[in-house]
């Protein structure tokens, strides 16, 4: 029988929040939230993003996004940078590569206990479907 859309939209809210849940549990266990280590992960692969461009990319409003940056930064995560102009840039200490290269593993665990289920092939067409749906 084939779900309804409500039950596929159901489906992938449970995954995401079966993901979310156990990161936050499990990061705990190295000073991180989800949230966190989320910036981490956006600041690793682009370096010297706007706090706009990071709060876009982890679902954020621009306030959240300065409160969590200031903590961050006081934890010796993030460091600001003066960039073009009054803009300000933020970027990984070393501090933050350790934590989100610990961070990253223990997210992968959490994504293998789930999506690692699924072959490769099943893999690739979850992925492009979900582009697809979110591209909408």
């Amino acid at each position: 029988m084939q779900p309804s859309i409500q039950d596929l939209g159901l489906a992938v809210k449970r995954l995401q929040w079966r993901h979310h849940r156990e990161s936050n549990k499990r990061l705990g266990a190295v000073g991180l939230s989800l949230v966190q280590w989320d910036v981490l992960r956006h600041l690793h692969r682009t370096p010297d993003l706007s706090l706009h461009a990071v709060a876009v990319l982890t679902f954020q409003t621009d306030q959240s996004m300065g409160e969590l940056a200031r903590r961050m930064a006081d934890h010796g995560l993030i460091e600001r940078v003066d960039g073009a102009g009054r803009a300000v840039r933020h970027r990984l200490t070393p501090l933050g590569e350790r934590a989100y290269a610990d961070g990253a593993g223990i997210f992968e665990g959490v994504l293998n206990e789930s999506l690692g289920r699924l072959s490769a092939a099943e893999q690739e067409r979850l992925h492009e479907l979900l582009v697809k749906a979110a591209s909408a």
